[in-house]
């Protein structure tokens, strides 16, 4: 009988225990439910005053932030519901004092099964069908929109305005050069009048509707303008396209959203919007084909260089070598003759003759470092190999002209090791500093302190470039073994573009 009391005293206190512990429960579900609704009305109220928003708006294309706002709508009306709903059932079914529930087993419901189908539906329909019908008009262009072509290439854009015929001439990546950054056939009449913009900056009329048309010269890129909310891919190998009217008079941003190599980040640029009468008079400043291929031609190619031009572009040599000094798949051919190479086993080799006719028929035997062992075996005849070589040796221009001119010779020798894929030459960023205005300009480095750039930085950052790094650049930059004269004619080059000189 002494134990009962004992009993009793145990079972009440565990029954206050659960008492207590309940009544934190509620409490607790009560707080979740107010969390849950706290945050919907939240959630809506900064959706309609965010200090976040869409970029203005400078085209015709309305209806794609119609298409935003109806995928925000559509969405939101679900994540209102779900979460109200959540709330409701908290509170609606929580554990309460004295009452029981259990829940029911249910596991089929064809009318809440149906509800959810046709509900569900009725949402992707809203929200896929606006935007289908508004890509469908996207990439159809009015008959009388003003066509231009967008040419992607690391990391730069071009433009290509049809003529005065309205039609564009024939191009090809094959053909890309230096002075030919489109790849026009010259040959091809209805190209002759084309204007080549090979600025970074394009220029539009207001309210004249455009056709761009993409083309990429080397990877995957996208060309992007987030004021006329205009973004289509550039794919090797094909012809993208897209259109677009401007209606407000303005500079806005263009860019790459297509990662695109170690320079992706600098491959910006502008469109202007300008009066009618401003593009024209803009547009009739720029050169056609003609005018551009006139005024870049130099000494003429020989007969047997002429036909290495053809080979190379018959074997397809261009699409992993660039003739102008722009980083590729494999070393450029501008300059390249007589430049001392460094090899992946730690070598050097002179390239002359007898090294190209090697790299040509054996390429894997000996590799430049830097570069994957691609390249396939050519079969070539003797002519053909010789007429190669002698167009390669072509593009490596006059060396004793220039050796009398230290500036003109470090310009050379910038484009033949390809450091102006990296830097720049007219102020705007890119992967390493600009050299304009760098000569003489204090710069802040990696480690807090600053140094005055002069000639002695310049060539320690050539020979050893991740010595002292500039804030802000990473040290990726190879080191490069070059003689003391060419470092002195790249200081020179350098130092002449920042002081005015061209």
């Amino acid at each position: 009988m002494d134990e009962f009391p004992r009993l009793t005293w145990v079972l009440k206190e565990s029954l206050f225990k659960d008492f207590e512990q309940l009544e934190r429960n509620v409490r607790s579900d009560m707080a979740i439910a107010i969390v849950l609704v706290v945050l919907t009305i939240g959630s809506v109220w900064f959706h309609f005053w965010s200090p976040w928003w869409i970029t203005d708006l400078a085209s015709n294309w309305k209806a794609m932030d119609d298409t935003l706002m109806i995928t925000f709508w559509v969405t939101g009306a679900v994540f209102i519901a779900v979460n109200l709903f959540m709330a409701y059932a908290i509170v609606r079914f929580r554990h309460q004092k004295g009452r029981k529930r259990k829940a029911a087993y249910e596991p089929e419901n064809k009318k809440l099964e149906w509800w959810l189908t046709i509900l569900t539906t009725i949402g992707v329909v809203i929200m896929l069908a606006p935007g289908l019908i508004v890509y469908n008009d996207f990439v159809n262009a009015p008959e009388d929109a003003m066509p231009i072509e967008v040419m992607g290439k690391q990391w730069q854009w071009s433009y290509r305005f049809a003529g005065e015929d309205g039609v564009f001439g024939h191009a090809q990546s094959s053909l890309v050069t230096f002075t030919n950054p489109f790849g026009m056939d010259s040959e091809d009449p209805a190209g002759q009048d084309d204007v080549i913009v090979a600025s970074g900056e394009l220029h539009v009329p207001l309210n004249q509707p455009i056709e761009v048309f993409l083309r990429t010269y080397d990877v995957l890129h996208d060309f992007y303008v987030p004021h006329f909310r205009a973004k289509m891919d550039a794919v090797p190998g094909q012809v993208t396209k897209f259109w677009f009217t401007p209606t407000r008079i303005g500079k806005f941003d263009s860019m790459c959203a297509e990662f695109c190599g170690i320079g992706h980040h600098t491959m910006r640029s502008f469109v202007r919007v300008d009066e009618t009468g401003d593009f024209q008079q803009w547009l009739a400043g720029q050169p056609t084909f003609a005018s551009s291929s006139a005024a870049s031609e130099g000494v003429a190619l020989s007969p047997s260089e002429a036909r290495g031009l053809e080979v190379s572009q018959e074997q397809g040599c261009l699409g992993c070598h660039s003739v102008d000094g722009s980083p590729m798949v494999g070393p450029s051919w501008k300059g390249l003759y007589g430049k001392n190479e460094t090899m992946e086993d730690g070598t050097s080799v002179i390239v002359d003759d007898a090294y190209l006719k090697e790299a040509i028929v054996e390429p894997n035997a000996s590799i430049v470092k830097g570069y994957a062992p691609t390249m396939p075996a050519y079969d070539l005849s003797e002519e053909d190999l010789q007429a190669l070589i002698d167009y390669t040796r072509s593009l490596s221009g006059d060396d004793q002209a220039s050796a009398t001119d230290p500036v003109e010779s470090g310009r050379q020798i910038a484009e033949q090791q390809g450091c102006l894929g990296c830097h720049t030459i007219d102020g705007n960023p890119s992967a390493g500093p600009t050299w304009k205005g760098l000569f003489g300009k204090t710069e802040k480095l990696e480690d807090g302190s600053t140094i005055v750039v002069d000639g002695d930085f310049i060539k320690e950052s050539i020979v050893e470039p991740n010595a002292t790094i500039i804030e802000g650049y990473s040290g990726f930059m190879p080191a490069y073994p070059l003689t003391d004269e060419q470092l002195d004619h790249l200081v020179a080059y350098t130092r002449s573009l920042s002081s005015g000189a061209e």
